[in-house]
């Protein structure tokens, strides 16, 4: 966990923007422009979006081994396959799915940050981002081209958070016999 600190310490924008900058031609010139662009982008929002759902999924596990179920199953001599199967992964799923939406709409965020930036995909490749970017310089005229993509990844976010919250309820083991 201490290296899991040690990369929530980083500032992820500006990581993500090095990272752009110092890997877009060397992957654009191996696999293309455009899936290069891309890939870079997932890989380095994949690598630095882990963090937290490790640490949510680490307190889950560490409060789950002390409860008084887990603790009767170990003491009647349940293997800690069958402990961990039955008793501490139905209990984690419901916070590792929170966490999954919440990354994913983090993750929508990040990559229209980039393209705001103008460091996200090529020009020819429409994003909500880039859209934000192009309509930049004419918002005073037609605030429309702004307004649209914001409202977009704004309603996009929402609905993910709002499918997690859902899958959540549906999954809690908790709620479930309510």
């Amino acid at each position: 966990m201490r290296v899991t600190d040690m990369f929530l310490a980083l500032p992820l924008v500006p990581l993500l923007l090095v990272l752009v900058m110092l890997f877009r031609d060397k992957v654009a010139a191996i696999i293309g422009p455009e899936l290069g662009a891309f890939t870079l982008i997932v890989m380095a929002i994949g690598i630095t979006s882990w963090m937290q759902t490790a640490r949510i999924v680490r307190g889950v596990v560490l409060t789950l081994k002390e409860r008084e179920y887990v603790l009767a199953a170990r003491s009647i001599g349940t293997p800690p396959r069958r402990i961990i199967l039955r008793h501490i992964l139905p209990n984690v799923v419901s916070p590792v799915m929170v966490a999954a939406t919440l990354g994913i709409a983090d993750a929508i965020i990040t990559e229209s940050v980039l393209s705001f930036l103008g460091l996200g995909f090529p020009p020819d490749f429409p994003t909500w981002g880039r859209l934000l970017f192009d309509g930049l310089q004419y918002m005073q005229l037609y605030p429309v081209r702004v307004i649209w993509p914001g409202l977009a990844i704004s309603l996009t976010v929402l609905s993910v958070n709002y499918i997690g919250d859902g899958l959540r309820d549906a999954l809690d083991p908790r709620i479930r016999g309510r």
